[in-house]
Formats: C-alpha cells, sequence, structure tokens
C-alpha cells in the first residue's frame, strides 16, 4: 500500500467531483487526512462516510472570504495546521471575445484566479514546513482555443502566480507547483455551455490529437498530485507539470 503521505494533512477545495474527488480518494489511499471543501454539502458528506476518519467535509463557495476563514479555520481545529493546498475549485465557460464583458471576466476570475489564490493565503498561516501547494492550471496555457479566452487567461494567471510565489515562499520551506490537465472525462466538460452535438464534435476533435486516443482519468491527474505532495518531489519548485495525453507536442 501506498504511504508517501502518511502524516500529513491536506485541502483540497472542488473536492465533490472530477479531479478534486479523485485527488481527495488517492490522497487517503496514500495515508493523508483531507479536508475536502465544495458547494455540494450532501456530496461532500458521501465522501467523507466513505473514508471514515479520514475525510473531513467543510461546504462553502471559495469567492466567499468567510467561507474559506472557516475552511481554515476547521483545519486547524480538527488537525492543527495543514501540509498540502489544492486549490482545485474552478470553472469554464465558451465566452466569445465580443461577449467577454468585464462581468464575464469576473465569472470565471473569481474562481479560477482569486478564488484558488485566496484559499492559499488564507491558509499560508497554518502550512507547515515542508508543505506543498498546487495550482490547477490547463494545457490551454500552451495552445489557443476559440471562445475559452477567458477561462485560459485565468489559468495562465495561476501559472504565472506558481512561478512566483515558488520564489517567495520557498524559504518558508514551501514548494508551489501547478498541475496542467489536458482534455479529461469530468463532469465539468458538460458544463462549458455548449449544445451536446457541438460538445460531441469538440470531443472528437480533440480526441483525435490525444497520443493514447481517448481522453484523460481524474485519476492521472491525481496521482501527479500525490507525487507533487510528496517527498519524491522535494526538489520541483515552480513548474507546471502538464499531464495531456500529448496533446501539446503537436
Amino acid at each position: 500500500m501506498d504511504h508517501r503521505l502518511a502524516g500529513k494533512t491536506a485541502v483540497i477545495t472542488g473536492a465533490s467531483s472530477g479531479i478534486g474527488r479523485a485527488i481527495v480518494e488517492h490522497y487517503v489511499a496514500a495515508g493523508a487526512k483531507v479536508v475536502a471543501f465544495a458547494r455540494n454539502r450532501a456530496a461532500l458528506e458521501a465522501l467523507a462516510a466513505a473514508h471514515p476518519g479520514a475525510v473531513l467535509a467543510v461546504s462553502g463557495d471559495v469567492t466567499r472570504p468567510a467561507d474559506l476563514q472557516r475552511l481554515a479555520d476547521e483545519a486547524v481545529k480538527a488537525f492543527g495546521g495543514v501540509d498540502i493546498v489544492v486549490p482545485n475549485a474552478g470553472i469554464a465557460r465558451v465566452v466569445s471575445f465580443e461577449d467577454s464583458t468585464p462581468e464575464a471576466f469576473d465569472t470565471q476570475f473569481s474562481v479560477n484566479l482569486f478564488g484558488a489564490v485566496e484559499t492559499v493565503r488564507r491558509l499560508l498561516p497554518h502550512l507547515r514546513k515542508g508543505g506543498s501547494v498546487q495550482f490547477i492550471s490547463t494545457f490551454l496555457t500552451q495552445v489557443g482555443f476559440p471562445g475559452l479566452a477567458i477561462y485560459s487567461a485565468s489559468k495562465a494567471a495561476l501559472k504565472s502566480i506558481t512561478q512566483t510565489l515558488a520564489a517567495e515562499l520557498a524559504p518558508q520551506g514551501i514548494r508551489v507547483n501547478a498541475i496542467a490537465p489536458g482534455p479529461i472525462g469530468t463532469p465539468l466538460w458538460g458544463t462549458v455551455g455548449l449544445p451536446a452535438d457541438v460538445l460531441d464534435n469538440v470531443a472528437h476533435s480533440l480526441t483525435a490529437r490525444l497520443l493514447p486516443g481517448a481522453f484523460g482519468r481524474p485519476e492521472d491527474i491525481a496521482a501527479t498530485s500525490v507525487f507533487l505532495a510528496s517527498d519524491d518531489a522535494r526538489n520541483i519548485y515552480g513548474q507546471e507539470i502538464v499531464v495531456d495525453g500529448g496533446y501539446t507536442v503537436g
């Protein structure tokens, strides 16, 4: 059995489904205690029930400062501190450039950028030496895709913050990295705002460029996250690890 994260406590947002849920399950399997945060309270409680004693469910919204402060408070109350923070919560919406109003930017940036960064900022005072922060960016920071300018920009900002915080927090013994998923089969895929037939065509086009010939799985990202959180990655700082089935190799 994998015990690479034994004795560590992790906070994972967007934990009720998809990549976030897979990360929770992989962390528990690796021996960690996990504070799972998301808006879907019922899904979190089911996750906690499936892993009794290993998962603490805290419901809330990453765009609400009071909810994030409660997350930090409950994590510290339960475990005394934190070793790993994965601000995974995110949203994606297809928006044409003509419709990319300040309000449209705010919708995605409030979660993908500001929510992620504020999650880390609230937990930083409680992050132990040797800790790991992992932002979730996207392979779209390396390629262009019509209608995803806002989404890609929000994630590109996270990539830049990853590099800056890696240098800023290293003296405190904290490593900061990012994981950039490629096309992954998650519930997020169905929420981007495209009709089903258009979505199917896009999926077919994307799959044609994937070397395995299929979308990745949430477990692929979770396994990478376990590695980055472990001592095996102790010399990795400020990197964006791309897990995209070879999409960006051309």
